[in-house]
């Protein structure tokens, strides 16, 4: 693999970002369809958390832990709360408060007041995350954001949609195991990565997933969609006029200098388990997309996945 892409891959995230700025990519309204988990009713106080002893036969209903919703359709959605610390706390039995305890400082860093706490990876220019500020008008939201460019930061920043009493931007890199996020240890109850973990070499990528996993709280998720196999920007840098721009088996560099990696269910399965989470969701979303501007059609494969980590007396 060529040293550069890697090496410089900030440059090039930058260089993007300056051409395109936030005229690229539209806001990602769709996000509250296909992860509900975002939107506020999945995060209200009024909300019941069920959780199921180790018995297996009890089921113990207790406020202050989170919620685990869950159906029985082809999908299975499953989403994990926080609420109010400031509720009045409801008798619970020794084992339901092993499970609920989280050993996290609520002082000093941002956000941490907050009842409820997302952090998107990859953020770009904000089109998932002012949708979600938009959408989700919960007092105790408080949204975090990063992305390796620091261009597409500044974007975010001086958006006239900031609000850096609900949000908090920072530049970081997703690989670099010696730099740390802003907060602690088990204090986030959504993590979303959406076309962001592709751009990183695959032999990095369970080291960023392992980190990401270390901040959520138990119940709470990893919300993924990202290119899958064959998708049809894979089947173009197999054309003979893309020829070159592959960099290793299935990871690919573009034109811009950008690389893009297509993954398989089960690579992300491995991804996400190895990191000691627990499927709720592993699906692949083929679409047709007809772009008739251009008389172009589309064959877009993409893989959307949701993955909890467990509650567990030995989390934390």
């Amino acid at each position: 693999m060529p040293v550069d892409y890697e090496v410089n891959a900030h440059e090039y995230w930058n260089n993007f970002y300056k051409i395109h700025e936030n005229g690229f990519f539209k806001d990602r309204h769709w996000l509250f369809t296909e992860f509900p988990e975002l939107t506020p009713r999945h995060n209200q106080s009024n909300l019941k958390s069920l959780l199921l002893k180790d018995s297996g036969h009890e089921i113990i209903e207790h406020r202050g832990c989170g919620l685990i919703v869950s159906n029985t359709q082809e999908q299975q959605k499953t989403s994990s709360h926080s609420l109010n610390h400031k509720e009045q706390k409801h008798p619970i039995d020794e084992a339901t408060q092993n499970l609920c305890h989280l050993d996290i400082n609520t002082d000093g860093f941002p956000g941490s007041s907050a009842t409820y706490r997302i952090l998107e990876v990859g953020c770009g220019v904000g089109n998932t995350v002012f949708p979600i500020l938009h959408t989700n008008n919960d007092p105790g939201l408080f949204v975090y954001c990063c992305d390796f460019s620091a261009t597409a930061i500044d974007l975010v920043q001086t958006n006239s949609e900031y609000d850096p009493s609900r949000c908090f931007a920072f530049v970081h890199d997703l690989c670099d195991e010696d730099k740390s996020y802003p907060m602690p240890k088990e204090s986030l109850d959504i993590i979303i990565l959406i076309f962001v973990l592709s751009s990183i070499v695959p032999d990095k990528m369970q080291n960023a997933v392992s980190r990401l996993s270390y901040l959520l709280k138990p119940g709470g998720m990893i919300l993924l969609r990202d290119y899958g196999r064959y998708d049809m920007a894979q089947l173009r840098f197999k054309t003979v006029s893309f020829s070159g721009r592959c960099l290793s088996e299935n990871f690919y560099v573009r034109g811009d200098g950008t690389r893009v990696y297509f993954f398989t269910q089960d690579e992300l399965d491995t991804l996400f388990t190895t990191a000691g989470l627990e499927k709720v969701q592993n699906m692949v979303d083929h679409r047709l997309q007809v772009n008739r501007g251009k008389q172009l059609t589309m064959y877009r494969v993409w893989i959307q996945c949701k993955y909890r980590k467990p509650f567990s007396p030995n989390t934390g």
